[in-house]
C-alpha cells in the first residue's frame, strides 16, 4: 500500500475553442471594475485590443513582462497597478506574463484571469520564480495560483512552429518529474502520465502541420495537465537544473528544458525502475530517455545547451551552483555526475545513464 497527501488546486478552467470570448463575463463574475492587461513587448497589440474588447473594466495595459519575472520589472508594474488602482489582471500570453501577473498577485492578492498562449503550465501552479541578480529564486503561495484559465485552441493556432515545440517538451518534463517527485501521489502519477502521451503524440503533428486544429487541443490539453503536476508536487533534479542555467545564464526557458529533460531523467532513470517502466509504456520506447532526445530532434528543436546560448565555462559554473543548494531527487546528486550530465547538455550528445 502506497501512503500519500493529495493537495488539490482550486482554479476555474475555460477550456475549448473561441473560449476568450468569455473574458469579460469572467472579469464580471469577479466583480472586477479596474483590471490591468499585461503583455511581452511583441504583444502589446494583441493586449490592446483585448483591453479595448474589455471596455471600461479595463485600466489600460503594461507590456514590459519579461523572461525569468526579473525583480525589477515587476517593481515597475506595480507603480502602475497603485497609480491605477488596479483591482485584478489579465495576463493573456505564455510563461512570461503569466510569471508576472503571479509575482503582483503574490504581492497584492488581485484575483488573475490567465488566457495561455503556449504549453508552459505555469498558470497552473502556485508557484513563482523570479530573477534578481543573476540567481532565481522560487517560491509558492496560494497568492500566486490564479482564479481563473481560459485554454482556449485559438489562441495557439498562431503560435509559431519552434516555440510550440519546446513549450511542449517544457509541459512533458513537468508531468515527467511529478512521477518520481517526493510528493508523488495516484492522482497526479495519472495525469502526468496521460499529459506526457497527449505531447508526445501531438506535436510531431503540429510540428507538420501547425494548423491541425486536433493536434493543438491535445497539446493544450496536455499541457494543462502538465501544469496541475507541476502544481500538485515538489520539484527535483530537472527543475534545479533549468532554473540554475536560466538564472545564470539567461537562456530561453522552454528551450533549457528541452535541452535538460532527457539528460536529467537518465541521471535518475536506476533510482526509478518503476516509472521507467511505465514511460516504456506510453513513449513507445524501451528508453525513456532517448526517446524524448528523439522527440526534441523530430520537432525540430534545440538539443544543446550551446546553440541556446550557454557559454562553455557555464558547465563548471553550472555545476558548482546547482549542488550549492541542491533540490530533494532519488538518485543522490555526485559532482561528477552532475557535470558529466551538464556537459552532455552543452554539447547536444545524446543522454546516458
Amino acid at each position: 500500500m502506497q501512503s500519500f497527501v493529495y493537495n488539490g488546486q482550486s482554479a476555474r478552467v475555460i477550456f475549448g475553442s473561441g473560449r476568450l470570448a468569455q473574458l469579460p463575463a469572467e472579469v464580471d463574475r469577479l466583480g472586477l471594475k479596474r483590471v490591468l492587461v499585461l503583455a511581452t513587448p511583441p504583444q502589446a497589440e494583441d493586449a490592446e485590443n483585448l483591453s479595448a474588447l474589455l471596455g471600461a473594466r479595463s485600466v489600460g495595459v503594461y507590456s514590459r513582462a519579461t523572461m525569468h519575472t526579473p525583480v525589477d520589472v515587476t517593481e515597475d508594474a506595480m507603480r502602475v497597478v497603485s497609480d491605477k488602482n488596479v483591482d485584478g489582471l489579465i495576463a493573456v500570453g505564455g510563461g512570461s506574463t503569466t510569471g508576472l501577473a503571479k509575482a503582483i498577485a503574490l504581492r497584492t492578492d488581485l484575483p488573475q484571469i490567465v488566457a495561455p498562449t503556449t504549453y508552459a503550465g505555469s498558470e497552473m501552479t502556485p508557484i513563482l520564480g523570479e530573477t534578481k541578480d543573476g540567481q532565481k529564486v522560487t517560491q509558492s503561495s496560494p497568492k500566486i495560483l490564479p482564479e481563473v484559465v481560459i485554454y482556449d485552441v485559438d489562441l495557439t493556432l498562431t503560435l509559431p512552429v519552434g516555440m510550440s515545440g519546446t513549450s511542449g517538451m517544457n509541459a512533458i518534463a513537468h508531468a515527467v518529474e511529478a512521477l518520481y517527485a517526493k510528493e508523488r501521489n495516484p492522482v497526479v502519477s495519472l495525469m502526468a502520465l496521460e499529459a506526457i502521451r497527449a505531447l508526445a503524440r501531438s506535436l510531431p503533428l503540429i510540428h507538420d502541420d501547425p494548423a491541425d486544429r486536433d493536434a493543438r487541443a491535445d497539446a493544450l490539453y496536455g499541457a494543462w495537465l502538465s501544469g496541475i503536476c507541476l502544481g500538485s508536487v515538489g520539484m527535483a533534479l530537472h527543475h534545479k537544473l533549468c532554473h540554475t542555467l536560466g538564472g545564470s545564464f539567461d537562456l530561453p526557458h522552454a528551450e533549457t528544458h528541452t535541452v535538460v529533460l532527457p539528460h536529467a531523467l537518465a541521471y535518475t532513470a536506476p533510482a526509478i525502475p518503476e516509472v521507467i517502466e511505465k514511460l516504456r509504456d506510453v513513449l513507445g520506447h524501451q528508453d525513456p530517455a532517448a526517446a524524448l532526445f528523439e522527440l526534441a530532434g523530430r520537432i525540430g528543436a534545440p538539443r544543446s545547451l550551446r546553440e541556446i546560448g550557454m557559454p562553455e565555462h557555464g558547465v563548471e559554473v553550472a555545476t558548482e551552483r546547482a549542488l550549492a543548494n541542491p533540490y530533494w531527487n532519488p538518485q543522490p546528486l555526485e559532482r561528477d555526475g552532475i557535470r558529466a550530465l551538464i556537459a552532455r547538455a552543452y554539447a547536444g550528445e545524446a543522454p546516458a545513464i
